[in-house]
């Protein structure tokens, strides 16, 4: 991989993850014998210390949250009390957020064969004879939070004999249930709750977690309860090897003539390739469908290059694929037995592999950018090395503020975490329909609101104002003929999604929500669907449609949006150096105005095109801070060009903010200004892109210096001279980057922050 004195450069950091030895192992005395002799016969002599104190402390009815590495064997210490309780005539609920998971699960299950287990899924692909069986049998019924909403909730009652013996709740990778789906998610965990109540059981919730700050915290906001935790792993590890990698800069120039980097899928394809030439089973992890079909061809092009010139056996390129989720189930379990045993050397992957499935015996992971979290980051690394043996890592940056700042700031990645899994389940938006479903499933009474939260009271008369429910002296009643599950769209906006059509078929691809439609789906947009490229013809927003036809397009598309911002409400504030800083409610207008296109194998701009659509308005959560005049003034003064360094500072400091708060540089915006209407001073605002807000912005106010503080590092570490992708440019940028001034962002950071500004 080194080989090349100019890839050497492209290492920023090598850190080494020491080995781990494993803690003692022991079976706690309530375990049935005829499951250590299963779980014996699988290799398991015991529980590692973690394993079994939060299995103790589900035994013993106390709600827990394990919060560990990837591979830890977090799945035994559920499956240690949720099987103890199946034996004793009790029944069993799994959530997980996907159906390979589940899927996963229950061949792990299947495996071991403990006795009187009566395992299934229960998911959009069970039949509707196996649901009835499901409903009459099971006692471990594995789900996910969709069709807990939309399948086991209304039809409680078809499930009564289910819930009087519910003895055990698992929520599986719960951090991914995080922002608008997570406060969904934290509001279908209420209204199970309220169902088990009604069939007189209560049952334990044990919630399985990635490496996370303040998981005791997180997992009582989910599900409303005091939670304990379990955070120290006391697994075997072998040792890591983990590089972080920074794409070189290359002759071709984007907006404003900016220098563009490398992309991290062309890095990817060339480290997956030299890795399966020297016989290294690797794993590489993209963003997106197409990226793993571009990367795992393009890896098999330059083993074929090596075929050709006799280096290689002719096979090799064979021994590549790519892995993603819209392939047929049989198609994904062949190449994860093929990668298993070493028949694939290869894989390009999206994060269908990140979650819990096994694929074992990796000798390297690939990231092709920074995946979202540190959970997810680590996930993914953990992939390589999980049977105890040494593994490599490479993080390989993308053209981004957060990415830059990654590869440069180690300690960051390496050090204690410092993102925190961010829901707020009483957003009104999406505690509203929850109320609805509630009161469908049981009518609502005055002792249901300490389940559903402080602001349910006020909601709730909004609800009946609305029409939505009737009020009576015994309650709150669901009246009409709908069904209540629909106004909850647990993956969207809530409002009605716009259906993404094939022209020449009539085939129904998909559906987009209707907020995200005006940025992903409109006229001129690459559209991909399980692989599948398309160019959208034509947005019908009053219809709810999107045409699209097949198309084979060599770039990608940006939409680009301008924004006016007013505050409806500062929360609260406090001093920032000079300066201040407010959370509080706003209102945002934004209209996209046109769409930049990229070439896909290079980065390189092509130009944009103008979109004629309409404005859209949000109310929603927003952190911003101010300066005062007499600190703008000697900046001013000295040449700083003022909107152009808020700008600047203002594109960073959404790409830094994922860093702190569990959430995508696109599920939150931003808007800065000379002189703001309603605080009459130079203003930056980074606001929730979600109706009601999502806890984003709430989360930067609570790390403002921490969060500001990268940002400013993020700038000052990028190479280029005046800006660009990989520090202050945004893809989503209306204004098309300008006035953008990388020096008077550094020097207005510093002020804010009251740094020395000798040091930058």
């Amino acid at each position: 991989m080194l080989d090349v004195p100019a890839r050497r450069e492209r290492v920023t950091h090598v850190e080494h993850v020491p080995a781990r030895q494993a803690g003692k192992t022991r079976w706690p005395d309530w375990v049935d014998q005829r499951l250590v002799t299963r779980w014996a016969n699988h290799g398991v002599s015991g529980l590692w210390p973690h394993q079994a104190e939060a299995a103790e402390l589900a035994h013993r009815g106390q709600n827990v949250i394990i919060s560990t590495g990837t591979a830890s064997g977090k799945s035994l210490s559920y499956l240690v009390p949720a099987l103890s309780a199946t034996l004793d005539g009790g029944t069993i609920l799994y959530l997980s957020p996907s159906k390979a998971l589940a899927a996963d699960q229950l061949r792990a299950l299947r495996e071991l064969d403990p006795p009187e287990l009566r395992a299934a899924t229960y998911d959009g692909d069970t039949s509707f004879e196996e649901r009835t069986w499901v409903r009459r049998h099971a006692n471990y019924v594995l789900t996910n939070p969709d069709m807990l909403h939309r399948g086991l909730l209304p039809r409680h009652t078809q499930w009564s004999a289910f819930w009087r013996r519910l003895r055990m709740v698992v929520v599986d990778e719960c951090h991914g249930y995080r922002g608008v789906f997570g406060s969904h998610v934290a509001q279908i965990l209420r209204r199970l709750r309220r169902i088990c109540v009604r069939y007189g059981s209560r049952p334990t919730f044990l919630l399985s977690s990635a490496t996370a700050s303040e998981p005791g915290a997180f997992a009582n906001r989910l599900t409303g309860l005091q939670m304990a935790e379990v955070t120290t792993d006391a697994s075997p590890r072998g040792s890591t090897t983990f590089a972080l990698w920074e794409p070189p800069l290359t002759d071709l120039r984007g907006e404003g003539g900016a220098p563009v980097r490398r992309p991290a899928t062309a890095e990817s394809a060339d480290l997956l390739a030299d890795l399966v030439a020297s016989d290294v089973r690797t794993l590489a992890f993209v963003r997106s469908r197409r990226a793993a079909e571009s990367v795992a061809l393009t890896t098999r092009a330059r083993l074929g290059d090596l075929v050709a010139d006799g280096s290689a056996p002719a096979d090799l390129p064979d021994k590549v694929a790519a892995y993603r989720a819209g392939y047929l189930a049989e198609d994904r379990r062949g190449l994860e037995k093929a990668l298993r045993s070493g028949e694939l050397l290869g894989l390009a992957t999206t994060n269908a592999l990140e979650l819990g499935v096994d694929v074992s015996g990796l000798d390297a992971v690939l990231i092709a950018g920074w995946p979202g979290t540190r959970a997810s980051l680590w996930q993914q690394a953990g992939r390589a090395g999980r049977d105890g043996q040494d593994a490599l890592a490479v993080l390989i940056a993308r053209d981004d503020p957060l990415d830059t700042y990654l590869v440069h700031h180690p300690e960051a990645l390496f050090g204690r975490p410092v993102e925190t899994i961010v829901l707020d389940p009483g957003n009104p938006y999406v505690l509203g329909p929850h109320l609805c479903a509630a009161a469908a499933e049981i009518p609502l009474t005055h002792d249901d609101l300490d389940v559903f939260g402080p602001t349910s009271k006020e909601v709730l008369a909004d609800l009946v104002g609305d029409g939505l429910l009737r009020e009576r002296a015994a309650g709150w009643f669901w009246t009409s003929r709908g069904r209540a599950t629909d106004l909850a769209d647990i993956r969207g906006s809530g409002a009605a999604p716009v259906q993404v059509v094939e022209m020449s078929t009539g085939r129904l691809l998909g559906t987009v929500d209707e907020p995200s439609a005006h940025s992903t789906v409109h006229a001129g947009a690459v559209y991909v669907h399980q692989g599948e490229t398309f160019l959208v013809a034509e947005l019908d927003l009053e219809a709810g449609v999107a045409l699209v036809e097949a198309g084979a397009p060599d770039y990608t598309t940006f939409a680009r949006d301008v924004t006016d911002i007013s505050v409806i409400e500062s929360l609260d504030s406090h001093p920032l150096g000079p300066g201040e800083l407010h959370f509080g409610s706003v209102e945002v207008t934004s209209q996209v105005v046109a769409y930049l296109k990229r070439r896909a194998q290079s980065g390189e701009l092509m130009g944009d095109e103008p979109l004629d659509l309409p404005p859209r308005t949000l109310r929603t959560r927003a952190v911003w801070w101010t300066l005062p005049t007499s600190a703008i003034i000697p900046l001013v003064e000295d040449g700083l060009d003022l909107g152009g360094a808020a700008h600047a500072a203002e594109h960073a400091s959404i790409g830094l903010l994922p860093l702190f708060a569990t959430c995508d540089r696109w599920d939150i915006g931003g808007v800065s200004t000379e002189l703001h209407a309603d605080t009459g001073l130079p203003t930056v605002f980074v606001y929730d892109g979600h109706e009601g807000g999502a806890g984003f912005a709430e989360r930067g106010y609570a790390r403002a210096r921490d969060w500001l503080t990268a940002t400013r590092e993020a700038i000052a570490s990028c190479e280029c001279e005046r800006g660009c992708p990989s520090c202050i440019q945004s893809p989503k940028c209306g204004n098309g980057n300008e006035p953008l001034d990388k020096a008077g962002a550094l020097r207005l950071l510093a002020v804010l922050l009251s740094c020395d500004e000798s040091r930058m």
